[in-house]
């Protein structure tokens, strides 16, 4: 523009200059600043649900070896997580571009790199930011606009990347729910239902009422004429809601692993030997291990070509003894899986003895003695009275202790092995090994609804908890383990997470004030739970739950 010769030319020329300047610093500066720790906050949410997806994978990769049919969960998983990187990589180099395109960002005096873009600045406000964060046309020209003129400092922008970035959401959005749809043909005991409700979970999604109310593109209703700074938290927050859908996703996944494999709730110790009783001199050798049955199960036994009848998952078998010696019988089972339709068939002949003296030695309700607990031991000698049997034991840190008619063995060194020996009354001394365990990982739960796990729940429903609890599920003892604590973060809405940590289990003091803020929208992490159960010298680690208040 020439400079003109007029002096009142001159003057509106100027005028027209300041009011420019005016309005592009019409953005305060504390607005600017909520733009940054907005992005800031959704960055720090994205990292923390890309951590948890990463530890649900890495348990259901953990979980399927001993499913191997539901091993195709973790492939779709892990398409789910490929999906939304490709998404994510996309968003990211977007980001990157507007970044280029406002002159790079603000360094601190002295360390910006040899070839960067930016600036060095001592005003420590601006260390990270893009140079040109209040520019509004560099967000116009790159998502609306779409010309072949050079924005300053960066290349030509040819085609307008609203259009393109929309299409990217939708079609991300599209492989998502193509995914759990094609999930659902594969296991078809997941109910459409459940697809349609994770479907409806997937927070990736394209907002068109608020463009069609302003009466503008969606490009331009989203970027046209914003400040950078405002489109930068724009473009975080649709990595954020590609992660939490990744999430959602593979929640729901990890759900799934075994509840296709029948639920065994009847337990019981058995010992299988090759002769059910053996002639003085003989060697005995048998299997021990825990028997579990399910009401669940469809099946039917035959032995020896007889059908037998079963009841609550167990079949009785009984048969007359009027001849001694060896004694065999076969035994065929044919399981129907009622989830997937497959059956398989078991076969196995079984012998016994039939004549005078022997001894059984049996745990009460399980093949195997616990630290902690009392474990109940029956002994059990044929042709012997019980006031001239010896029973001793060793290893593991056992001891006996009469109780009734059987006896309370106590041990105290998980990984080992515990003998008890039995004699006496004519028997030679008898050894019976068993292994020591610690009692298993209890279950952290929050509540005891439907939701104690993780997952959605209620705000209501949320806040009415009183803390977190240790289950042992479907452990045969009556032992109780505790919470020594755990973390827990609070994600609002657009806002920073909030990170309190807790002793003991029961809610107090900043954690319960958090739990107590919870509102729709807003996504709590449980974790670094540590438990203790009877028989521990120190905490266990427990790991971690989600629950998202709906």
């Amino acid at each position: 523009m020439s400079i003109p010769k007029e002096p009142r030319q001159l003057m509106i020329n100027l005028m027209y200059l300041v009011l420019t300047a005016m309005l592009a610093l019409n953005v305060s500066a504390e607005v600017i600043n909520a733009f940054f720790k907005l992005d800031k906050g959704l960055k720090a949410t994205t990292e923390i649900v890309k951590t948890a997806n990463t530890k649900v994978i890495a348990s259901m990769e953990e979980a399927v070896k001993k499913r191997p049919d539901d091993a195709f969960l973790v492939d779709e998983a892990k398409k789910a997580q490929t999906i939304v990187k490709d998404f994510y990589d996309y968003v990211q180099g977007t980001r990157e571009r507007v970044y280029d395109y406002a002159g790079g960002v603000f360094y601190e005096t002295g360390t910006k790199p040899e070839g960067a873009k930016g600036e060095e600045v001592d005003d420590a406000s601006k260390w990270g930011k893009p140079v040109k964060y209040k520019n509004k046309e560099i967000p116009q020209r790159l998502f609306v606009d779409g010309n072949s003129v050079a924005v300053e400092g960066g290349e030509p922008v040819y085609e307008a990347e609203g259009p393109i970035f929309k299409a990217k959401v939708e079609e991300t959005k599209k492989k998502l729910k193509d995914l759990l749809l094609a999930i659902q043909k594969k296991r078809p005991s997941i109910k459409k239902e459940e697809i349609d409700d994770i479907i409806d979970q997937l927070s990736l999604n394209i907002d068109e009422k608020g463009p069609e109310a302003a009466g503008k593109s969606w490009e331009d209703y989203n970027f046209g004429h914003m400040p950078v700074a405002a489109v930068i938290p724009m473009i975080s927050k649709f990595q954020t809601d590609a992660k939490n859908s990744e999430a959602a996703i593979i929640n729901f996944l990890a759900k799934q692993i075994g509840n296709t494999v029948l639920e065994f709730d009847k337990f019981e110790p058995v010992a299988a030997a090759d002769k059910g009783y053996i002639i003085s001199g003989d060697r005995f050798t048998a299997d021990i291990f825990l028997s579990a049955a399910s009401k669940q199960a469809q099946y039917s036994v035959r032995v020896n070509g007889s059908s037998l009848s079963v009841k609550d998952g167990v079949a009785k078998y009984s048969t007359g003894t009027s001849r001694t010696g060896e004694q065999s019988y076969k035994v065929d089972i044919a399981l129907k899986n009622p989830f997937t339709g497959k059956t398989d068939n078991f076969s196995k002949t079984f012998k016994y003895e039939v004549g005078r003296r022997s001894v059984t030695v049996s745990a009460d309700k399980m093949n195997a003695l616990y630290v902690g607990v009392k474990n109940p031991i029956s002994v059990v000698a044929a042709g012997v009275s019980s006031n001239k049997l010896k029973v001793s034991g060793s290893g593991g840190g056992l001891t006996l202790t009469k109780s009734g008619s059987g006896y309370i063995a106590n041990v105290t060194k998980p990984g080992s092995d515990a003998t008890i020996t039995v004699s006496g009354g004519g028997l030679d001394p008898t050894r019976f090994k068993f292994r020591v365990f610690r009692i298993p990982n209890p279950i952290p739960k929050v509540g005891r609804g439907p939701t104690e796990k993780g997952g959605k729940i209620g705000a209501g429903t949320f806040k009415g908890q009183k803390g977190v609890y240790a289950d042992l599920e479907d452990f045969v003892f009556d032992a109780r383990c505790t919470i020594d604590g755990f973390e827990l973060t609070r994600v609002p809405a657009r806002q920073d997470p909030i990170t309190e940590r807790n002793q003991g289990g029961t809610f107090r003091g900043r954690v319960a004030t958090l739990v107590g803020m919870a509102k729709p929208g807003d996504i709590y992490y449980i974790d670094a739970i540590k438990g203790r159960c009877p028989g521990d010298r120190a905490g266990r680690q427990l790991g971690g739950m989600i629950f998202k208040i709906k």
